[in-house]
């Protein structure tokens, strides 16, 4: 029988301090006063003497020792834990990365090791330690969380608890040092523990765990097969039918939802299934953007029962409210064809539904017929059918009426008018019925030759046929119509298809969705006019060939669209109809979705470059006052020794102060020019002046300023030359070489090796230094980079960054990879001169 997993109980805090290990090891006691078998994996008391006194009494697992580069650490023992198979195990700080040479890269995983063998965990974690919100809680205080566990992992507890405290109450407990040492308290209040920092990330622990709660009640729901809504939750459900009042009706909604205590909007629309629909696209559009500033949702759902479909949405996101538009029909209508609104109020069980009124409520103006949607070759068909037809039927049977008797005449009478319906449609069913009427009862119904009706089951026939040919007429009618109506979708479908693609495809995506949308419609001109200082200037425009850009248009019709109050689309070179203006209207809502998507890129980059300049400023400055002085202030001792008349030097003495003001001087030059250079780089006034370069030559030159013995060469003789400046190529060179020197080992030479591979030379520098991870081989060519391991004095990191500019503007590249057997090689690959085609011996080539 498989062992059942143990269960996991998580103690979550906003902030170090609000007391999660204090809550831990506290159940701990609980437990163990009930007999329960409890011991301490592991605990971080981080020096607070109230923790350390609650480990007091339970029993604590020794922890494992590990020694990472030179140094000794101590780790929870998950083996032991395992081999002393407690009931309930208390591990803190579930995010730790746990020291290299560890069972586990992370402790959630040793944790995990222990649900798996049966026991119980009781944790801790902080909401800043989630995955999820990494970036959020950086964006809130600035900082980075390095330590990280997944979301999952969390939520798949059996139970998490919240310890939560006021920002002010966690400030206190901090100024009395029940969180860090004395010395570190000040700078934590101003700096992590502020208290907008604190409350943000209060709020974020709330919101993640009422997500939680969310979550478990809707698994509780459907573990006990529960359909009723549960309303712990205000959740309003706004049902949009497309039509003008969804803009009321979604503000009515919001100000429910806002009165209750985390309330939730959600905005529902119903599509058929068969695609059709009378919602205008423009209109779903607008309303889906008002959706979307009101801070709610917008959901989508199928089905031709709208008042279920409705009902079904509400009741799967446990909905507590529902609002619907009064009916827009007017008092005839509402009785044969209520809508919706009936429905959901009888079927609604314990959800409340608001009926809002709104300005197209109740009785309107009688519409306007729609004409038919049939050809007008057809319905010339159908008059002629209704006219000669019925001429042509009446002679037959007038001259075969000793044939048939009155059941054969009506039954004629009505195929004829079947066919009428069929092929014109109502008005000339109608006309057909009533003249195939009034045929028979004059010709054939007794007494013949007058329209008296003798018996009552003539009269019956003649009622029957006019309304069978209305029947017949209205489905006919009735399936033109969805058939031209699904013509019409399918198209406009395929056109904003079109218009969708040429805007994933293309790379500027205004001036494709302008040039797609004239191509549809067939328009002259399509502007884009945007308003500044009152008046209306061309943002971009699409022309038929032949047709002038410039605004004006002489007498071409025009159409204007408004997309917003300082932007709008003018359309020129034909009239369009409701359809063709519904295209335009969407295509309107796409331009203004891609500006302003354009200008959120723009801000993006821009804050982007300003939080990078602001970086290099910040390490500029770093620079100036450290590296750059510390040249600086030997050449100034050096040189006041020299001129000092109190002190007597022999000319050794003199000689090495010399020397130490010349290599301070090396140094300093050496730190100017890469900044320098890196301001060129980064305002782009490098032009590489490319010209074949001998590789020998430039490492050569490159070599001038490295100490004898330090490096040594593998270039072949037959190398061929390279494309490359070659002034950029040694200023490279010399800064990879540089950097090796300072890295590898006095007793290992740097390596310098270059081959020819295909179209492109490989030049390999190669040290035995310390090497870089991975993960931050990248990082070596940013400037300002030093990875925190470079020698006190020795640079600002900006060589590397400066090669690989220096390289990239010659058409090259430079990455780095560990060398063998340990250090880091410097790859520099440049493209070959091509070597010209040879003559061919006594000819012409």
């Amino acid at each position: 029988m498989p062992m059942a997993r143990g269960t996991l109980r998580v103690y979550l805090g906003a902030a170090p301090g609000v007391g999660k290990t204090f809550a831990m090891l506290g159940e701990g006691h609980r437990r163990l006063e009930r007999g329960t078998d409890v011991v301490v994996g592991l605990v971080e008391t981080h020096g607070r003497a109230q923790t350390a006194q609650l480990v007091e009494g339970l029993e604590v697992v020794p922890r494992l020792s590990l020694v990472h580069r030179g140094t000794t650490f101590t780790e929870m023992d998950v083996d032991a834990v395992l081999a002393r198979r407690p009931d309930v195990a208390l591990v803190d700080e579930l995010a730790h990365t746990n020291v290299p040479g560890s069972r586990n890269a992370k402790r959630w995983q040793d944790v995990e090791e222990l649900l798996d063998a049966g026991v119980d965990v009781i944790t801790t974690v902080n909401i800043q330690h989630l995955e999820s919100l990494n970036d959020v809680v950086e964006a809130i205080t600035g900082i980075r969380q390095q330590e990280t566990v997944p979301d999952d992992v969390v939520r798949r507890a059996d139970q998490i608890e919240l310890e939560d405290m006021s920002p002010e109450a966690l400030r206190r407990r901090l100024a009395h040092g029940n969180v860090y040492a004395a010395d570190k308290v000040d700078a934590a209040l101003t700096n992590y523990f502020r208290v907008g920092n604190l409350t943000a990330l209060r709020e974020l622990a709330l919101l993640w765990l009422a997500d939680r709660v969310d979550d478990a009640l809707e698994h509780y729901r459907a573990e006990h097969d529960i359909t009723e809504p549960w309303p712990a939750r205000e959740r309003v459900v706004v049902a949009l039918s497309g039509g003008p009042e969804g803009d009321a009706l979604l503000r009515r909604g919001a100000r429910i939802a806002e009165r209750a205590t985390n309330g939730e909007l959600l905005a529902l629309h119903v599509t058929r299934s068969d695609g059709l629909t009378d919602a205008s696209p423009d209109t779903l559009a607008r309303q889906r953007h008002l959706v979307e500033s009101l801070g709610a949702t917008w959901h989508t759902v199928v089905g031709d029962d709208i008042a279920q479909s409705i009902l079904e949405f509400a009741r799967g996101v446990n909905a507590s409210q529902i609002i619907l538009g009064a009916s827009r029909r007017g008092r005839l209508g509402s009785f044969l064809t209520p809508g919706p609104g009936p429905a959901v109020v009888r079927d609604s069980g314990d959800i409340d539904v608001h009926i809002v009124t709104h300005a197209g409520a109740g009785p309107r103006k009688p519409a306007t017929r729609r004409a038919s949607r049939l050809s007008s070759r057809r319905r010339a068909a159908g008059w002629l059918l209704a006219t000669v037809g019925e001429g042509v039927l009446l002679l037959a049977l007038y001259t075969t009426q000793d044939l048939h008797g009155l059941p054969t005449v009506m039954l004629l009478f009505l195929a004829m008018t079947v066919l009428v319906a069929l092929v014109g449609g109502m008005a000339p069913a109608v006309c057909a019925a009533v003249v195939g009427g009034l045929l028979a009862n004059y010709f054939f119904t007794p007494p013949t030759f007058t329209f008296t009706i003798a018996e009552p089951e003539n009269a019956l026939a003649q009622v029957v046929l006019l309304a069978v040919a209305i029947a017949v007429a209205a489905v006919v009618d009735y399936a033109a119509r969805r058939s031209t109506d699904a013509a019409r979708a399918r198209a406009e479908a395929e056109t904003l298809s079109t218009l969708a693609g040429s805007v994933l495809r293309g790379g500027d995506a205004v001036p494709a969705l302008l040039e797609r949308l004239r191509e549809s419609l067939f328009l002259a001109t399509v502007t884009l006019e945007r308003r500044s200082d009152g008046a209306w200037l061309t943002v971009d425009a699409s022309a038929a060939p032949g047709t002038p850009r410039a605004r004006g248009g002489g007498e071409a019709p025009s159409t204007t669209l408004t997309v917003t109050e300082d932007l709008r689309l003018v359309l020129r070179g034909a009239h369009l109809d409701s359809e063709q203006t519904r295209i335009a209207n969407v295509v309107a809502t796409q331009v203004e979705a891609v500006l302003e998507r354009d200008e959120l890129r723009a801000e993006a980059r821009a804050v982007r470059a300003e939080k990078e300049r602001t970086a290099i400023r910040t390490a500029l400055l770093a620079a100036v006052s450290h590296d750059l002085r510390t040249p600086l202030a030997g050449i100034k001792a050096s040189a006041s020794a020299l001129r000092s008349a109190q002190v007597t030097l022999d000319p050794e003495d003199e000689a090495a102060l010399l020397a130490e003001i010349e290599e301070a001087s090396d140094r300093l030059q050496s730190l100017i020019d890469n900044l320098l250079d890196l301001s060129r780089l980064d305002s782009g006034a490098v032009t590489p002046g490319l010209a074949p370069v001998a590789l020998d030559d430039a490492v050569a030159q490159a070599l001038r300023g490295v100490p004898a013995g330090r490096v040594d060469l593998d270039l072949p003789p037959d190398l061929p030359l390279v494309l490359a400046d070659e002034g950029l190529l040694e200023r490279a060179l010399a800064n990879l070489l540089e950097n090796a020197v300072r890295y590898a080992p006095p007793d290992a030479p740097v390596s310098v090796s270059a081959a020819a591979l295909g179209p492109r030379a490989v030049v390999r520098v190669a040290d035995r230094g310390p090497g870089v991870p991975d993960e931050h081989k990248s990082d070596i060519f940013r400037a300002f980079q030093r990875l925190g391991d470079a020698p006190a004095g020795q640079g600002v990191g900006l060589g590397l960054a400066v090669a690989r500019g220096f390289v990239e503007a010659c058409r090259g590249t430079l990455d780095a990879e560990d060398t063998p057997g340990g250090g880091l090689t410097l790859v520099l690959t440049l493209p070959v001169v091509e070597a010209p085609a040879p003559t061919p011996a006594g000819g012409r080539p």
